[in-house]
């Protein structure tokens, strides 16, 4: 592999590989047809953050906050995620506590919920939530994340409701209904007693529950927000990943306006972590909802951390192929031609500062493209930097070794060894991150 000249806020330098120890290997289960070859990934120059999109300089904080940032997610909506339709954004919430402070497994608190977003009175959908929690007579800070299996199957705590919303098959689910085999499936991923273990609360729910993962817009919130005779969101209006990121938005209104759940879960110090498509979720509903105090990227690759610009791994043309109903309509017009995105994912990263934004990457997972989630965060620490001041002076390097950390103010950056997962060592990770800006004083 070759050092490779690559640009950033329009000045070039050379990137050094990510180390020797530190070299991806081109893993058999990366679909083939697709560029894992550093040299062959074009020469692109990056959108600068601190430009607007008629030349003038965001050269302060306010100047930021009062235009580049605007437009910036103006971009985002309009051309990636897509913009919430009319009255999507604020919309009333019924609460439902279905189990109120219960014991739950290695002396954690377990709270389950479910929080109903209504419009015109109806359910828009019903999002079932977990929480596991510290015992602490003082609210705590905690992540929130969604999960691709129900909550059921983060643990093998046999008192979590069974998820009996649609779901893929495959083990566990039979005609697309969650089963008791499900139960504990993917409790490798969660490390609740970890996460509780340090003081901090985990919240999750099953994405599908606000909408299913497939494409039909007949279904989850967007038919609730339809004018009349529209039967999909228009070329601008919500995909998915911008109908989960409501959904996260929406059990952090819970979290705001519910007297038990804001006695146990201080909902001014929520962290918002995801993984793969969901990683894309949490970064786009931390860009779009500032209410979130950090915000979390575990592998998420096009779309989400990784820079499209460089069409390594998964490209912009093959994730709007696979799944279509994931953006707006308008991002199909950048297949094959990212060049002419106006906007790039450090800029996503950017609209983040200047709250707390950790990126996590695999070695062996090329697909989601290691070094382009690595290059969004140093794309995006100008804006840290102007936003921030002397307490964003760490600067990110150059490079990134394996299994080694790398935590630069407000940004933090590791690449693990192993595949498209969530372990422990990334869990670890991320506490120690939320140790330094989620703890209280």
């Amino acid at each position: 592999m070759r050092n490779h000249p690559v640009c950033v806020n329009n000045c070039c330098f050379v990137l050094i590989a990510f180390g020797a120890a530190a070299m991806p290997t081109i893993c058999r289960a990366q679909p083939e047809g697709f560029n894992y070859d550093e040299s062959k990934v074009p020469q692109y120059t990056l959108p600068d953050p601190l430009t607007t999109q008629d030349g003038k300089a965001a050269a302060s904080a306010d100047q930021w906050r009062s235009d580049r940032r605007p437009e910036l997610l103006a971009l985002f909506e309009s051309q990636v995620y897509g913009r919430l339709p009319a009255g999507a954004g604020e919309v009333p919430i019924k609460i439902k506590l279905v189990e109120q402070s219960a014991d739950g497994p290695h002396n954690t608190r377990r709270i389950q919920f479910e929080v109903a977003p209504q419009k015109d009175g109806r359910d828009v959908c019903r999002i079932g939530v977990l929480a596991y929690l510290p015992k602490s007579a003082d609210p705590v800070p905690a992540f929130l994340t969604l999960n691709f299996r129900g909550n059921q199957s983060i643990h093998n705590d046999p008192k979590i409701i069974l998820n009996q919303s649609w779901q893929r098959n495959r083990e566990g689910v039979v005609d697309h209904r969650a089963t008791e085999a499900s139960r504990g499936i993917a409790s490798s991923r969660w490390a609740v007693e970890k996460i509780t273990g340090r003081g901090y609360g985990l919240l999750t729910a099953y994405y599908g529950d606000i909408d299913p993962d497939f494409d039909d817009f007949s279904n989850g919130p967007h038919p609730a927000f339809y004018s009349e005779g529209q039967t999909q969101p228009a070329e601008d209006e919500w995909g998915s990943i911008a109908a989960w990121a409501w959904g996260l938005s929406r059990v952090l209104d819970a979290l705001e306006q519910h007297p038990e759940l804001s006695q146990r879960i201080d909902a001014d110090r929520i962290s918002v972590m995801g993984h793969s498509r969901l990683g894309k979720t949490s970064l786009w509903a931390g860009a779009s909802d500032p209410r979130f105090a950090m915000e979390i990227s575990n592998d998420s690759g096009c779309g989400g951390a990784a820079l499209s610009r460089r069409a390594f791994g998964e490209t912009v043309k093959r994730i709007n192929t696979s799944f279509p109903h994931w953006f707006c309509d308008n991002f199909n017009q950048y297949n094959d031609n990212e060049a002419e995105l106006p906007v790039d994912q450090h800029q996503l990263i950017a609209l983040i500062a200047p709250r707390p934004v950790y990126v996590a990457s695999a070695v062996d997972d090329q697909w989601a493209d290691p070094r382009g989630e690595f290059l969004s965060l140093v794309g995006a620490a100008p804006v840290y930097e102007l936003l921030l001041g002397e307490e964003q002076t760490q600067p990110l390097p150059e490079a990134a070794e394996v299994d080694d950390p790398i935590v630069a103010g407000r940004m933090g950056y590791h690449i693990r060894s192993g595949k498209h997962d969530v372990t422990d060592f990334d869990w670890e990770q991320y506490l120690n991150f939320a140790d330094r800006h989620l703890k209280a004083d």
